[in-house]
């Protein structure tokens, strides 16, 4: 499956505008893993059981987005994109989404 942030992809051709598709991820630290992010952000600089954690959420949303447009039919998916939000104080929801589409080799 070919993901582009795009609205175009060189050499292709879309054929086919499906949807909307979407993979959504919710996470949240443990408290041992809070506790140590509190302590680092006393001293300042990266958060790295943070970085972390928002890296793999990331990662699964957007296989979770992939898996979607898959089962819509497509074999791309343009204009994509991330979002993100925090729920209370300890979960963080990551979306990725974009427009699942159908493309082929553009004809000259």
């Amino acid at each position: 499956m070919l993901v582009v942030t795009c609205e175009t992809i060189a050499g292709q051709e879309v054929v086919e505008t499906i949807g909307q598709c979407f993979g959504v991820v919710v996470r949240s630290r443990g408290l041992a893993g809070n506790f140590m992010a509190g302590l680092r952000s006393l001293v300042g600089g990266e958060i790295h059981e943070y970085t972390v954690l928002l890296e793999e959420a990331r990662r699964h949303a957007l296989d979770r987005m992939i898996q979607n447009a898959a089962l819509m039919g497509a074999n791309a998916v343009i204009m994509m994109r991330f979002d993100s939000a925090e729920i209370g104080q300890s979960m963080s929801e990551i979306v990725a989404y974009g427009t699942a589409v159908r493309i082929q080799p553009a004809t000259e």
